[in-house]
């Protein structure tokens, strides 16, 4: 059911629908876990609770049992979860390195005993507060603001009756929201989560539906039918182990594990980059691609239950794709492959592909949208025609990520500028738009001639209509308000001698007309390079109606025409925009505040493919990593320099064609003639005597840019990828 009106509406229904004996024995578990920790944890303890009995680290590893934060994280799902993110949500811990780390900045000048005796004595007055049910004096404690999850876990163990098992703060704002309390937007940053928690309590308690349910329960119920987590789930290609070495395992218990062990709990490192100085520490000839890595471990280690795994056994093959169904954890009794992520897994998938995927060589690799697809028809070619699967069409759920987001844009605001760097896809994106808005989404990533005739079928101007439903234009200076709302233009006069003025409506007001006549459709117009055109001159007194709130209802006189006019409520503009142009900063205020701005970034991840050995996907963020530090992050390339058609190239004349005349061109065109900046970006590719980019054999120029752009062991034959290891290193 989709979030939004009144939360009892429906209400019954969902509850008839409801699995609460399921419910309850996931309550009966729960329950189980809170006992564990009275057990080992009892309150009586705290006022003289060890250090390395709490904090999660190395050295509670030697402890025996689990420590009190690991515990909390690792051995109590069932009860709710704060898995993912960093260690600093324990308040204080041990890096890996035997380091402590206290993270309140008012404790960091003290020893850490002393740090660890200021924060023990602020729980053991939590608790003390909460046995009085005086609450309100734990929003004093400051320290225990830093791991606000964890503290309102521990009151939900120790007080199970006054408070509900929902640790995250967005989570709890949402479903406070839901339930009628104070809107997410009004809700102050500074509310403690623990306090958050108790109102939402409260609305429960004022639900009479709810009456006599346990408190797991009512979680249960909330996230099955309301769940907050965005559904546009990300899918990841992960492998199990060299060759698959590890299916066996994962397979048999229900998990995936993976290597890079050296590196400690990914649960330590507050940031990508931290962790990139550690993998650097053990593979420092890795270091180009270890912040990419970075990223992917991390993404790893924030995994949440729903998310899609597809375990693949080299290039070619799915074994299965697997749902998450616990968070990461670090293991150390086992010997490799330490990291690990609960798993149920689905065989039914498992196929072989009709050629490799060579982005697969990697331990880690996004999923696109397109090869998910595939995957899930060969799945379903698989099966037999008795069984029911989704359907394959355009609903919702297909859509890819991107374009569900433009489309929720327009429905809130009505306008949307596609914004990046050139090269990103901004206008495909647009024409994937109105695909999808007109129902044809199935066709967004068909093949080119399928999805061009689909255009061209949505641009046709149906006989009597005054528009298509798809209109493109492409603004420039000399555009103006007579091209795209109504003027004076000349015509051939009725008798064939001379023009003569007549008043013609512009492509708007055209459009406008064809969406009052057809009030069920969605007519969209795609404005490529919306910022060369003198916008204010362009719309005029038109820029008024495109707000929502407007459209239908209030209308202005034309000036040129004295005609009125309104903006029909089924009128749509997607307009894209290089963030690269010197011209983005002539859109003033009144023109921004009526459109809603969405980046464009490269993607990587359409990069499949390799040139004699040089990944594509790694040269170009080795290359926009260098154009980011010296021209900033709206200088980048987009992946479509390195495509022919939707294909990445595959050959060495085409990667030597597209670097050539289009990645240097443009380059070049950034340093403005200055032969050092090209040089600082391009490096050895530029000569030294003459300042300009050296001309080179095609077969030659794959390896040149990988010396330059890709790190050393990463490329050719010296790159293991999951077919010799785990990623970029051996074992």
């Amino acid at each position: 059911m989709a979030d939004g009106g009144d939360f009892g509406d429906g209400l019954a229904g969902r509850i008839a629908n409801f699995d609460r004996e399921a419910a309850g024995w996931a309550a009966d578990r729960a329950e189980e876990e809170r006992r564990r920790v009275l057990e080992e944890f009892p309150l009586e303890i705290w006022a003289e609770l060890p250090l390395e009995r709490y904090a999660l680290g190395p050295t509670a590893y030697g402890v025996p049992g689990y420590s009190f934060c690991r515990l909390m994280e690792y051995g109590t799902n069932a009860f709710g979860s704060i898995r993912g993110g960093s260690a600093a949500k324990h308040i204080v811990y041990q890096h890996r390195t035997g380091e402590w780390r206290i993270v309140p900045s008012a404790l960091r000048g003290l020893g850490v005993r002393e740090a660890w005796a200021a924060v023990r004595a602020e729980f053991v007055t939590a608790f003390a507060a909460a046995t009085e049910e005086a609450y309100e004096r734990i929003d004093e404690l400051e320290s225990l603001s830093y791991g606000q999850a964890l503290t309102t876990k521990a009151l939900a163990v120790y007080f199970p009756g006054e408070f509900l098992p929902v640790f995250s703060a967005s989570h709890v704002r949402h479903f406070t929201t839901l339930l009628g309390g104070q809107p997410q937007r009004e809700y102050s940053s500074g509310v403690r989560t623990w306090r958050a928690n108790r109102e939402l309590l409260e609305l429960v308690r004022k639900t009479p539906q709810f009456e006599g349910w346990r408190p797991h329960e009512v979680m249960q119920f909330l996230y099955t039918f309301h769940d907050p987590r965005p559904k546009d789930r990300l899918v990841w290609k992960i492998a199990p182990g060299e060759r698959a070495s590890l299916w066996d395992d994962c397979l048999t218990h229900r998990r995936i594990r993976i290597g890079w062990d050296e590196v400690g709990s990914l649960g330590q490192y507050e940031s990508d980059q931290e962790l990139k100085e550690a993998l650097d520490t053990y593979w420092p000839h890795s270091t180009g691609g270890n912040l990419r890595l970075a990223r992917q471990l991390l993404a790893f280690r924030d995994l949440e239950p729903g998310d899609l795994i597809v375990s693949n056994r080299g290039k070619s093959e799915v074994l299965a794709v697997g749902t998450v169904t616990e968070g990461y954890s670090y293991d150390p009794d086992v010997e490799t492959h330490r990291h690990t992520v609960g798993v149920d897994w689905d065989t039914s998938y498992a196929q072989l592909f009709d050629s490799p995927r060579h982005a697969w060589q990697q331990t880690f690799a996004k999923v696109p949208a397109t090869l998910w697809r595939e995957i899930r028809r060969g799945r379903k070619a698989a099966l037999t025609e008795a069984i029911e699967l989704e359907s394959e069409t355009d609903s919702d759920a297909e859509l890819p990520d991107s374009v569900r987001k433009v489309r929720d844009l327009l429905a809130h605001k009505g306008q949307v500028v596609l914004q990046g760097p050139p090269g990103t896809g901004k206008t495909r994106l647009a024409l994937s738009v109105a695909l999808a808005m007109a129902g044809r989404g199935e066709q967004i990533e068909a093949p080119s001639a399928e999805r061009a005739a689909a255009l061209a079928e949505l641009s046709k101007v149906p006989e009597g209509a005054a528009a298509a439903r798809l209109t493109m234009v492409t603004f420039h200076p000399s555009y103006g308000y007579e091209d795209f709302v109504e003027g004076f233009k000349p015509a051939a006069a009725a008798d064939g001698a001379g023009l003569n003025l007549t008043m013609t409506d512009g492509l708007f007001r055209r459009v406008c007309t064809a969406a009052e006549a057809a009030p069920h459709d969605t007519f969209l117009i795609v404005v490529d390079e919306i910022n060369r055109g003198d916008l204010p001159r362009v719309l005029g007194e038109l820029i008024t109606l495109l707000e929502l709130d407007k459209r239908g209802s209030v209308s202005v006189t034309l000036p040129t025409s004295g005609r009125q006019q309104t903006v029909p409520p089924n009128v749509r503009i997607i307009g894209t925009m290089n963030s690269a142009d010197r011209s983005v900063g002539h859109i003033d205020a009144a023109i921004r505040r009526r459109f809603a701005f969405l980046d464009v970034p490269p993607d990587l991840d359409v990069l499949d493919g390799e040139v004699e050995g040089l990944g594509l996907a790694d040269f170009l963020e080795g290359l926009n990593a260098k154009l980011d530090i010296s021209f900033g992050p709206d200088h980048l390339l987009g992946q479509a320099y390195l495509l022919s058609g939707d294909r990445p190239l595959i050959t060495a004349e085409q990667l030597s064609n597209a670097f050539h005349h289009e990645i240097v061109p443009l380059v070049a065109d950034y340093c403005l003639g200055q032969p050092d900046l090209l040089r600082s970006v391009l490096g050895a590719l530029v000569d030294n005597s003459t300042g300009r980019v050296v001309q080179t054999n095609p077969r030659d120029l794959p390896g040149m840019l990988a010396d330059e752009f890709v790190s050393v062991g990463a490329v050719g034959d010296e790159r293991i990828g999951d077919e010799g290891a785990d990623g970029w290193h051996g074992e």
